[in-house]
């Protein structure tokens, strides 16, 4: 028997860590699935491994310190292990032929791949990317079982067409590319049949899901949406037996127009909890982000969920210190994210990333600014959210409860969350028979925004 060959049989312990968005979560199950087919054991990353996959993100250069960070650590762990850098930053390192010190870079489209590469790659320092083809679809890879029994993230759409200033990601990810829709609802269907109970539609660019139907192998323009596909890919979701609650990843504010916000109450599964990315509350900012839209814009958006929704959690991303934002300029940001009354705001610090029109801007802010700013934020974030829920003290809600823990004066808790992503906690022992994906309704007081909110069950 060839030598490498049965040294590469005896690789059977794999440890995956992931960063990133939502998308990422749902392609680093995809891997893992691929790797236990190919007869490899999961183990945490902490353990000692042979091969260790570490997804990267590359969105910030917090991001790319991290990812860096989590493959040196793995060469440190196992110097003889194989180390795999899969996803956005091994995306762009690859576009320079370099690895980042990872034995080998796999591109996102390649992800579900990974076992066979891992057998095919008879040599480390080895980058594989997509060919025009493979680059050209969604993924091929789908579950039909996860880690998790009560909730799924579930990829919809890949790639961006918006071009925002600041922005890698449609370089790292390409253009716009959707699933069939038959697929996405087979891959639902086996998941609900192992009693995944809510799925979190995903993409990178969600609200351009199902526009490239129609324009097979050419670019879509940033203004082109699919919201009757979207709408139709939803209910059908929906209509899938075991599927209980449907949450939506983060949602182009040009999309909710009144038409679609109905449609999308008409469903009736679809939980009040929207992610609408807003990035800035000033116009001049937001036009020199290039994103398109307009505060007022945002609010009309924001009204139309709270017409058709009762109470929907709003969650959104804010970046600060972005060239040449003014004092007045941030201001405004706070204004607007106080009035517009978010549950929870994503902060990020503008990050300076070579190759975006940004990046060229006169008038690059300095770090302290960025971390006075981004201070002010969060601190505002986490009055909004506490307001937020306290709205709900005394009321019950529906819980989706998903694991126990240990709180720090030993008592066991059952932990979920509600339709709103409100995270509640309560005794275990509150609740006969409990296991993963169990439904109670509960009662809660308010919190400080940071740990799960106790509860009793009602």
């Amino acid at each position: 028997m060839d030598e490498n060959k049965s040294s590469k049989t005896l690789l059977k312990r794999a440890a995956l860590h992931n960063l990133g968005c939502k998308v990422n979560a749902y392609e680093n199950d995809i891997m893992r699935r691929a790797l236990e087919e190919k007869g490899y054991t999961i183990v945490p990353f902490e353990d000692v491994a042979d091969v260790y996959v570490i997804n990267t993100c590359t969105v910030t250069n917090t991001a790319d310190q991290k990812s860096r960070q989590m493959i040196h650590r793995a060469k440190k762990k196992n110097p003889d292990a194989i180390v795999v850098a899969a996803g956005c930053y091994a995306q762009m390192l690859s576009k320079k032929d370099d690895t980042g010190g990872a034995d080998i870079c796999i591109g996102n489209g390649l992800k579900d791949k990974i076992g066979d590469i891992l057998e095919e790659a008879d040599e480390k320092r080895r980058i594989f990317t997509e060919d025009e083809e493979s680059a050209a679809v969604c993924g091929s890879g789908s579950l039909d079982k996860i880690k998790s029994h009560t909730r799924a993230y579930i990829k919809v759409q890949d790639g961006c067409s918006q071009y925002c200033t600041y922005c890698i990601i449609p370089y790292a990810r390409g253009r716009v590319r959707s699933r069939k829709e038959e697929d996405i609802l087979k891959e639902i269907k086996a998941l609900s049949e192992t009693g995944v109970r809510e799925f979190v539609i995903t993409g990178i660019h969600l609200s351009s899901y199902g526009s490239d139907f129609d324009r097979p192998g050419k670019i879509v323009p940033a203004d082109c949406f699919g919201k009757e596909r979207l709408l139709h890919l939803l209910k059908n979701v929906a209509a899938v037996e075991g599927v209980e609650r449907i949450r939506l990843g983060s949602l182009e504010p040009r999309i909710m127009d009144e038409e679609f916000v109905k449609g999308l109450a008409d469903i009736g599964k679809i939980c009040p909890h929207f992610h609408l990315s807003l990035q800035s509350g000033s116009d001049t900012v937001l036009k020199r982000m290039n994103r398109h839209y307009t505060t007022a814009d945002f609010t009309e958006c924001a009204d139309n969920l709270r017409k058709y929704f009762n109470d929907p959690a709003l969650t959104t991303d804010v970046i600060t210190g972005f060239p040449g934002e003014t004092e007045e300029e941030f201001k405004e940001t706070l204004a607007f994210a106080e009035k517009t009354g978010f549950y929870e705001m994503h902060i990020f610090r503008y990050s300076r990333r070579e190759g975006t029109p940004a990046a060229a801007m006169k008038g690059q802010l300095s770090n302290a600014v960025k971390a006075k700013r981004s201070d002010a934020l969060e601190a505002l974030g986490k009055r909004l959210k506490a307001d937020y829920i306290n709205r709900f003290a005394g009321r019950e809600q529906e819980v989706l409860f998903e694991e126990i823990k240990e709180d720090d004066k030993g008592i066991m808790r059952a932990e979920g969350y509600t339709s709103r992503y409100i995270r509640l906690s309560v005794p275990a022992g509150d609740l006969e028979g409990f296991k993963p994906g169990m439904t109670a309704y509960a009662v809660f007081d308010c919190t400080d925004g940071e740990e799960p909110v106790e509860a009793y069950v009602v």
